[in-house]
């Protein structure tokens, strides 16, 4: 079940989602009870990832959400790291810092009832809340333009800036369904390829179901649900090797 399915399953009543992104090594024992490190968010990553990280922290984001009780949902301003997320799954609790994506701008375009959509990145571990106060404190001062090109040539120096990330990459993507109230409805949860991997294979699927004859694609510019439809969106997230965790093995 895929998050798009969480929210029909969830029904009217889904009012909130949460998507987390995680990585997981395999052949360390259960993926969905590896528990990602510091250390693993460099070494399962490039330096070209690692610098991307850097300099978005200088960067002004955006979120989907009310800013205030009554008023309607909408794409607002939010910085990157603004608050940290937490998933519970398999027994494992993730933390994850929030980030800009494109959920916040597809998902309300399919179900326009939610109120607000979240998504977080899971990779630092115990690191994430630390990861998250330096970046508050440190927001004023990254407005900069000084500051930010700075940090821009120290994010190109870091040490292994060349070297491939390890082969044992895994992904992991957990989905939370809630009321208004904020009490969850239904969770889910994806593993998958390398986050590189995973993206690379679902980018080259969809320009190759886009350029087919006899493709049935809705004009104009949406999300990947609305473009494509969500059956087809799960044909082509299982032929990019990402399934859903298997309920049982969740419970081990």
């Amino acid at each position: 079940m895929s998050p798009l399915d969480l929210l029909e399953q969830a029904g009217e009543r889904a009012c909130h989602v949460e998507i987390g992104y995680f990585i997981t090594r395999s052949g360390r024992g259960s993926e969905l009870h590896y528990q990602s490190t510091l250390r693993d968010s460099w070494d399962l990553t490039t330096g070209g990832t690692r610098q991307t990280l850097v300099a978005a922290a200088a960067e002004d984001g955006f979120a989907y959400r009310s800013l205030r009780p009554g008023a309607s949902s909408r794409l607002v301003d939010e910085r990157a790291a603004k608050r940290v997320l937490t998933f519970r799954y398999a027994g494992v609790r993730r933390p994850a810092i929030t980030v800009p994506g494109t959920e916040h701008l597809g998902l309300p375009e399919v179900f326009p009832r939610l109120e607000s959509v979240e998504v977080g990145m899971g990779w630092l571990g115990r690191w994430t809340r630390p990861v998250q106060i330096a970046a508050m404190l440190q927001a004023p001062l990254l407005r900069s333009a000084k500051v930010q090109a700075a940090l821009t040539r120290w994010s190109g120096r870091l040490p292994g800036a060349h070297r491939e990330p390890d082969t044992d990459g895994r992904s992991l993507v957990i989905a939370v369904a809630r009321d208004g109230h904020g009490r969850p409805l239904a969770t889910t949860a994806l593993t998958g390829p390398d986050p590189y991997e995973m993206t690379g294979s679902l980018l080259a699927w969809g320009a190759v179901h886009a350029a087919a004859p006899d493709a049935v694609l809705k004009p104009g510019v949406h999300g990947p649900v609305a473009a494509f439809g969500l059956d087809t969106l799960r044909l082509g997230a299982a032929e990019a090797g990402v399934h859903e965790v298997d309920g049982a093995s969740a419970r081990r």
